[in-house]
Parts: C-alpha cells; structure tokens; sequence
C-alpha cells in the first residue's frame, strides 16, 4: 500500500476544488464575485488570497468556471 505523506489533505488543490464547487452549486445566480467568493470560502474554510487563486486557476483549467462580464466568475456547469 502507497501511504501520502500529506499531513494536511484540507490544504489539498482537490480537496479546496470540492469545496468551492459545492459552494458554488448551492449559489443561486449564474455569476458570483471574486472578492465575494473568497470571503465565502473563507468563513469556513481558512485560506490564503495565493491558494485560493491557485484553487480558482485550476477550476479555470479543468472547465469548471470561467470569466464572466465585469470580474465575475462564472460557473460552467
């Protein structure tokens, strides 16, 4: 068996991806703020701007959000 030697998974680009996908299946508009986004996320969830951008770059890659109109974030799903 492969053991990770990860000791904290919540720091995990997988595992910050789920959290903000759940969040953002649960907003009810379209189009969320950035800004807006992180605070959300960070109620719950205590994150750094850095990894938080690099979570949202990756969402960006996989498809999952994109840019919207004025800054906001868009949800492709």
């Amino acid at each position: 068996m492969i053991l990770d030697k990860n000791i904290h998974p919540e720091r995990d680009l997988y595992f910050l991806g789920g959290q903000l996908i759940d969040y953002l299946e649960k907003y009810d508009k379209n189009e969320i703020d950035f800004f807006d986004l992180y605070l959300a996320i960070n109620m719950n969830q205590s994150l750094t701007m850095n990894l938080y951008t690099l979570v949202l770059d990756w969402l960006f890659i996989l498809g999952i959000i994109k840019k919207g109109k004025n800054g906001m974030l868009e949800k492709c799903f």
